[in-house]
């Protein structure tokens, strides 16, 4: 084998098992540290940055309060990650699911993920990549064969309103969601529902716009209603939250949206 293949080494923050929101089925989701995207509404501020690092927490203990140390992120080999799989291939089996690469960004870890895909479609594992698409269109076509499914996130169509609140520009974003249809690979749109931020009828109509005009059509879109559940992170990471009082998104809110992208010929769920 490789010498290469065999020191390559990821850096994570989490493992889901039993996750039901990640792609079809029963999946182990795997959570890669490191974004290139600062969204201000982001659900796991310790992704963004792709160092291991130790946080002060405090712990209670009956009246007591303790400071105690965190690390957060590990270091694993693709092998590990396999056999940590294998443990829940049963549930996987029986009910159509496999593994999905999350983040952060995945793709900030390409291959290290190159090699984690190709390890899993070995053990015929069904693969999920959850990706913001924001990667170098080479990273991504490392991951085309050994990938079943990308779940693409899809969150502002405008651009100076994506530099405003995820800190990069969505062009390379949508080219690369462009180029990724044209391969005819299965793809699932998620989109994170930001009240007055994504959650808008000029964002709404534009991705629709955009959607319609992809190469090959995609059939399936998530709407991923906000939620205000993150911000005890913020406060035990000692991070701003500029969407502290922001209050989380009831799904009835967006039974109007789903039936727009329903008329439009798309499977739609509220979640993912």
């Amino acid at each position: 084998m490789n010498n290469k293949l065999i020191e390559l080494q990821g850096v994570i923050f989490d493992i889901k098992r039993f996750a039901v929101h990640d792609g079809p089925g029963i999946r182990v989701t795997v959570f890669l540290k490191g974004c290139p995207l600062v969204c201000l509404w982001c659900h796991n501020p310790e992704s963004i940055d792709p160092v291991i690092c130790t946080v002060s927490k405090n712990v209670k203990t009956g009246d007591k309060i303790f400071t105690d140390d965190e690390v957060v992120g590990q270091v694993v080999m693709p092998g590990e990650l396999i056999a940590e799989f294998c443990k829940d291939r049963v549930f996987m089996e029986e009910s159509g699911g496999g593994v999905t690469f999350s983040g952060g960004e995945p793709l900030m870890q390409h291959e290290f993920l190159a090699e984690a895909l190709s390890l899993c479609k070995q053990e015929n594992m069904h693969t999920a990549v959850d990706t913001s698409g924001f990667a170098p269109w080479k990273n991504f076509e490392e991951m085309i064969p050994p990938t079943d499914l990308f779940l693409y996130d899809l969150k502002l169509i405008d651009d100076d309103l994506h530099q405003r609140f995820t800190g990069c520009s969505n062009k390379l974003i949508l080219e690369n969601l462009i180029r990724l249809s044209a391969e005819n690979k299965c793809i699932r749109i998620r989109i994170p529902m930001i009240p007055q931020v994504t959650f808008t009828d000029e964002n709404i109509s534009g991705i629709l716009s955009f959607l319609d005009k992809l190469p090959s059509p995609v059939r399936s879109v998530d709407l991923l209603p906000y939620h205000n559940m993150a911000s005890h992170k913020y406060r035990r990471f000692g991070m701003a939250n500029r969407f502290e009082t922001l209050k989380s998104l009831p799904k009835e809110e967006l039974f109007v949206v789903k039936q727009q992208f329903e008329t439009a010929g798309y499977e739609t769920h509220i979640g993912g």
